[in-house]
């Protein structure tokens, strides 16, 4: 899977973004890139067993360790990966830890991902997931299109269709 987006916000301030994310067929984030306008970058590789690497600062990330999805901030997006890669069943929870973008703000020192605990339920199969940021204290119900792309984020997100 790709995604492959440009996104603008107001959450902890203004904010412009293009990401991209490789993941290999069982879902496990490959590579991501993130870059703010008129701020830093980071390229991130994963060999997909949970190891992970910073292409741009060519040093091993070992602080990520046991990661297989990356989870960027100031997008949705990714919320699919994990939801795809765990395939759970109604009422099913897990529990993961991810490589976590920090937004514009978030950012101290490096701009690179930190590792960050998550907890996902599934509460209806190909439409309503519980996502739990237990690294924050966070919870939403998230709704999910047939792709298992993310509709609405409660106070964060809502994708729009543009009209012609």
């Amino acid at each position: 899977m790709v995604l492959d987006g440009v996104v603008a916000g107001t959450r902890h301030g203004l904010y412009g973004a293009h990401y991209f994310v490789r993941t290999d067929a069982d879902f496990r984030t490959r590579q991501a890139r993130v870059g703010y306008s008129g701020g830093p970058c980071l390229h991130v590789e994963s060999d997909g067993n949970g190891t992970w690497y910073d292409v741009i600062g060519k040093r091993a990330l070992p602080g990520l360790d046991g990661c297989f999805d990356i989870d960027i901030g100031v997008t949705p997006a990714t919320n699919t990966l994990p939801m795809k890669r765990l395939k759970l069943r109604a009422g099913e929870s897990k529990d993961i830890t991810v490589a976590y973008v920090p937004l514009p703000d978030q950012i101290d020192g490096d701009f690179l991902p930190r590792r960050a605990e998550q907890r996902y339920t599934c509460l209806t199969p190909e439409q309503w997931y519980r996502y739990e940021g237990l690294f924050r204290g966070f919870t939403a119900e998230l709704e999910v299109d047939q792709a298992g792309l993310v509709i609405d984020y409660p106070d964060t997100f809502r994708r729009v269709a543009l009209s012609d």
